[in-house]
């Protein structure tokens, strides 16, 4: 038996309702690092979403941001971001969603984004396409940096460490018409997918914040990479460019025009 787009979609509508009903209330919030959080609402949320992979598939590895590596058995594997955006959503900002990802044999297979607050679900099925809330989705056909709109977000260390993606954010800034900081790195995937954002790119980031978003803009015609140009994104350690097929050269360009001092 294997899991189905209509499971992810049913279980992230059911951990999207946690965290909408928590949404601007007062909460427990803990720091994993100086501004790393998590509210009970994520692991809420992630219990549930866990709970119900381990009732249909027991036998299958869940990789979770909150409970980390669970090993299993065979093929089967999860990627949970029970609350991406966890900063968004303890401050009140409404840009947060849930992710979710299932692959097989390495490779990812399916995958639902759901913003709950926007009642927005991204999804996925490798081969098959992207749909937001089941209408097709497809990048944009931008074809200069000067004409584009970017995102990206930064490092938990960005103030400690010499690869902190500011050198790249002012690149950027100076060769298009701006780069956002959303602080949700699945929703940054999905809104280059339906074509509001051009492209999107990230250094030391999860591999369940992007296993979801980045097939959801692959099937919607997104070239996505790791930050070098390789096809693996999910490769540890974890980076990822994406963009439609006329900007990814053209970012991954900059992005090797040096490295960060």
């Amino acid at each position: 038996m294997q899991p189905t787009l209509s499971d992810l979609k049913n279980w992230s509508y059911q951990a999207g309702e946690i965290l909408r009903a928590g949404y601007g209330q007062q909460h427990q919030i803990h720091n994993k690092g100086l501004v790393d959080l998590v509210t009970e609402v994520d692991h809420l949320s992630e219990a549930l979403l866990m709970e119900r992979i381990q009732q249909r598939f027991p036998s299958h590895t869940i990789i979770t941001e909150e409970s980390g590596h669970i090993s299993g058995r065979g093929d089967g594997c999860w990627y949970i971001d029970p609350l991406d955006g966890t900063v968004n959503y303890a401050h009140g900002v409404p840009i947060f969603c849930t992710s979710l990802a299932y692959t097989e044999g390495g490779q990812i297979k399916l995958g639902v984004v759901y913003d709950p607050l926007r009642e927005e679900c991204y999804s996925a099925e490798l081969g098959k396409g992207a749909w937001l809330n089941d209408q097709p989705i497809h990048v944009s056909d931008t074809g200069e940096l000067i004409k584009s709109l970017l995102v990206t977000g930064f490092p938990y260390d960005t103030w400690s460490s010499p690869k902190n993606n500011l050198v790249n954010f002012e690149r950027f800034a100076r060769r298009t018409q701006g780069v956002r900081r959303l602080g949700s790195a699945a929703l940054d995937l999905c809104y280059v997918a339906c074509g509001r954002l051009d492209g999107f790119w990230e250094l030391k980031i999860g591999t369940y914040d992007i296993a979801a978003g980045g097939l959801i803009a692959r099937e919607a015609g997104a070239i996505v990479t790791a930050m070098d140009g390789k096809p693996d994104f999910l490769a540890v350690p974890c980076s990822i460019l994406a963009a439609n097929p006329a900007l990814h050269p053209l970012m991954l360009e900059v992005l090797q025009e040096g490295e960060e001092p």
